[in-house]
């Protein structure tokens, strides 16, 4: 199974980029954020003619999450319970890899939070908090689960091009990364450092001051997967070449393989 992850900055904009990675890599799941589009716009009837399964949940202009599968899911779910926010940011289901085996697939998009000092920060801790309970309580009824999206945290210096100069601001503050660590205390590994604990690679760049020429970059966005997948996964890696793309996202996608 190869599940990737990836913020697409405007689906509007970047469907070329995702039909054309699709059709290349064989993508098994493809877990979308920052579709920018409400339910009624998005190209269903594209991805069905790739022969694909398409689950969203999405508004106007800011937000949205989706799924792209190789074969229908069950027991779709959106949106945290228990917090009334009109942000959609989070879509799940239930993908099929055997008579006797399922997994809880996850695609997240975790707010940005703006500044360490904003009210959206506030709802970024807040969102949290939520998301971190809801994970405890899927975890008790899903033995496998993978946790996909734009995290918008760098869980350590190394996942950070200039740690030093980013200290005290967003995605890298200690209260951020924290979280981080509680989501893996849940019981979840993070995919691409359990394979390359030393490899300092990136998976967004900003479009000022020629952040990928220069590789100004962060790993923000991750593939988490439970401990009961954790000896199948075989492969974790980023795929750059998006990014070159003419009008590309500022996020490329990662990628989990697992047997």
């Amino acid at each position: 199974m190869k599940i990737a992850s990836w913020n697409v900055n405007s689906l509007n904009v970047r469907l070329p980029h995702v039909i054309d990675w699709l059709k290349s890599t064989q993508t098994d799941v493809l877990c979308l954020q920052e579709t920018k589009q409400n339910n009624e716009k998005f190209p269903h009837q594209v991805f069905k003619d790739l022969g694909l399964h398409s689950y969203h949940n999405g508004q106007n202009t800011y937000n949205g999450v989706a799924i792209i599968s190789n074969k229908p899911l069950n027991n779709i779910t959106l949106d945290l319970p228990d917090l009334d926010d009109p942000q959609k940011r989070l879509i799940s289901g239930e993908y099929e890899i055997s008579t006797n085996k399922k997994i809880r697939i996850i695609s997240a998009y975790i707010p940005n939070g703006q500044s360490l000092d904003s009210e959206k920060f506030i709802y970024k801790r807040n969102w949290l908090n939520h998301f971190c309970k809801w994970l405890k309580e899927i975890k008790i009824q899903n033995h496998n689960i993978i946790l996909t999206g734009d995290f918008n945290i760098a869980p350590q210096d190394i996942d950070c091009h200039d740690p030093k100069a980013w200290v005290g601001q967003i995605l890298v503050s200690d209260e951020e990364r924290g979280y981080f660590d509680k989501i893996i205390e849940i019981g979840f590994e993070d995919s691409f450092r359990k394979l390359h604990p030393d490899s300092q690679e990136y998976s967004w760049w900003d479009y000022r001051m020629a952040g990928f020429r220069r590789n100004l970059g962060m790993r923000i966005d991750h593939i988490l997967i439970s401990a009961s997948l954790t000896n199948n996964l075989k492969y974790a890696y980023i795929d750059k070449e998006p990014r070159i793309l003419e009008r590309p996202s500022d996020h490329t996608p990662v990628i989990s393989e697992i047997l």
